[in-house]
């Protein structure tokens, strides 16, 4: 891992610390989104302030830049090349996300001072997207093994930042959370595409106060 006080350090600390604050990543995948901006506060007034849109939505980087000059903290997913990631932080992408380790995508991250999110599954993977100085590693698909998991992967990774992704709902965010995920993704069950490309975003907030209020201890 990197060291604390260098630059790359700082950047971890602090996302880390950002993520345990609002432990929740809108994750965006829609045929058609019609105004990002908007979408950023329609979340943000459901107590949702990380939004990640995807490399599998068309016009991505059009989005994000809306949405990132509109002042909202945005990042892209489903980064697999270097390239990619180039292209998502020139508009404005605040952090990255990948599927899967991916060390081009940490390289070009870690260039540009920008946080980067490396997913993985087994416990070769998460050790490896640690080496590679991940802010968090995204477990993914969370579902295939359950909030469970993630206490057995605290034991030999103990303060390891996990964000849970895939098969996250308002029934189980919770479950996750106290099981050792720093954070959680919250997919269609708080941003459905055909909701999102209707431009509903009374009904997305209604959907990320839900979420938000499960995710808090009861």
């Amino acid at each position: 891992m990197s060291n604390p006080s260098s630059p790359t350090g700082t950047v971890l600390a602090d996302t880390r610390a950002a993520l345990a604050a609002d432990p929740v990543i809108a994750v965006v995948r829609a045929p058609r989104i019609p105004d990002a901006a908007a979408l950023c506060a329609a979340l943000a007034a459901g107590g949702i302030t990380w939004v990640e849109f995807t490399f599998t939505t068309p016009d991505v980087t059009d989005h994000l830049c809306r949405a990132a000059a509109a002042g909202w903290r945005v990042g892209v997913g489903t980064v697999l090349t270097a390239g990619q990631a180039e292209q998502g932080i020139g508009a404005g992408a605040a952090f990255l996300v990948t599927p899967g380790v991916r060390p081009e995508v940490a390289g070009a991250a870690h260039a540009a001072g920008v946080p980067v999110v490396l997913g993985a599954l087994t416990p070769t993977e998460v050790a490896r997207a640690a080496e590679l100085g991940a802010a968090a590693v995204k477990i993914f698909p969370a579902k295939a093994f359950g909030p469970g998991y993630f206490k057995d992967l605290n034991g030999p990774y103990p303060g390891l930042p996990l964000v849970a992704s895939g098969g996250v709902n308002a029934d189980n965010a919770a479950e996750f959370l106290a099981h050792g995920a720093l954070a959680v993704c919250a997919g269609t069950d708080v941003v459905p595409p055909a909701v999102v490309a209707a431009g509903d975003w009374a009904e997305i907030t209604r959907r990320a106060k839900v979420f938000t209020a499960a995710c808090r201890p009861s």
